[in-house]
């Protein structure tokens, strides 16, 4: 069995232990290939080290100290099965991720983070492992009548509306032609904290998240799960672990493993179903990492 670590990272610490987990990387300049590959080395080490943001359902440390989610699950069943039995995990913002992983401070990232091609552009995804819509959480009773985001920009600035940081939200929002009253915040805890305590009207963010962690609150809702369109074309989103570019074999190794989970709906649903994912969250074969990267968006519609 995989013995997860607890995080060692809080948010204003990456910086200092970065020059700590350059060790661990498969090469500290990011370019993994120095001394045998990656893979060999993460193997031979018998450890990988997971960066993660603490977003909620996929992956988080929980209150006993240790790593869970969907991603985590998924991830276990990958790097065991390729001879890597321990993972540790730094849990670090959002905006550091695919930087900290260029600079060798962590091997992989395991956030879930959307296949965009301005992301392509940095680092390496996998082949897509989880599907996504959008929802708003907003005050319990909906007092705003929000849909999505059409109906925020249809306020002419009189909802307040926060969005995470470098989240594929925010991007939305840029593509849709910008808003005036936008709170940004830097995590999706931070963001339901925010509507609660009224200082935004909504909050967006991927449905499968904010309907996970709204559950149990008295005080906040999500909508209905959307689609959101843009000059017609659905904002089909897919997820995904992203690596080093340089890491090919590393990548190579993972997709070959995860096509065995996405390719069997009772294996995918085995590892993440407890964490609110659903067979709507399994990826079809028609969406692939090299038409999201591209931005083929109606190819997939």
């Amino acid at each position: 069995m995989i013995r997860r670590t607890k995080t060692t990272a809080s948010l204003a610490g990456v910086g200092v232990l970065a020059l700590g987990l350059a060790a661990c990387s498969g090469g500290g300049d990011g370019s993994g290939e120095e001394a045998g590959s990656t893979l060999e080395q993460l193997q031979e080490e018998g450890t990988i080290t997971l960066a993660i943001n603490g977003e909620q359902p996929y992956s988080w440390v929980g209150d006993d100290g240790e790593p869970t989610g969907g991603t985590i699950a998924i991830h276990e069943e990958i790097f065991s099965n390729l001879g890597i039995d321990n993972i540790e995990v730094e849990q670090v913002e959002w905006d550091n991720l695919i930087p900290g992983l260029n600079a060798g401070r962590w091997d992989v990232v395991s956030a879930g983070m959307s296949i965009l091609p301005e992301r392509c552009e940095q680092a390496a995804f996998s082949d897509p492992e989880i599907m996504y819509t959008t929802t708003l959480a907003v005050p319990t009773g909906n007092p705003n009548g929000l849909s999505d985001l059409d109906s925020v920009l249809a306020s002419d600035g009189d909802i307040a509306l926060a969005v995470q940081t470098g989240a594929i939200e925010e991007g939305y929002i840029e593509q849709l032609g910008g808003y005036d009253n936008v709170v940004p915040v830097d995590s999706a805890a931070n963001g339901l904290e925010t509507v609660a305590s009224g200082r935004a009207d909504a909050f967006a963010l991927t449905a499968v998240s904010l309907n996970w962690m709204t559950e149990s609150m008295e005080d906040l809702e999500t909508t209905e799960a959307f689609v959101q369109e843009i000059d017609g074309v659905k904002q089909v989103g897919a997820g995904a672990t992203v690596f080093r570019a340089d890491d090919t074999e590393l990548l190579e190794a993972y997709n070959e493993e995860l096509a065995k989970i996405t390719g069997d709906e009772s294996a995918y649903l085995g590892l993440v179903e407890e964490f609110g994912f659903t067979a709507e969250n399994l990826p079809p074969e028609n969406v692939t990492t090299e038409k999201l990267c591209a931005g083929d968006l109606e190819d997939l519609q």
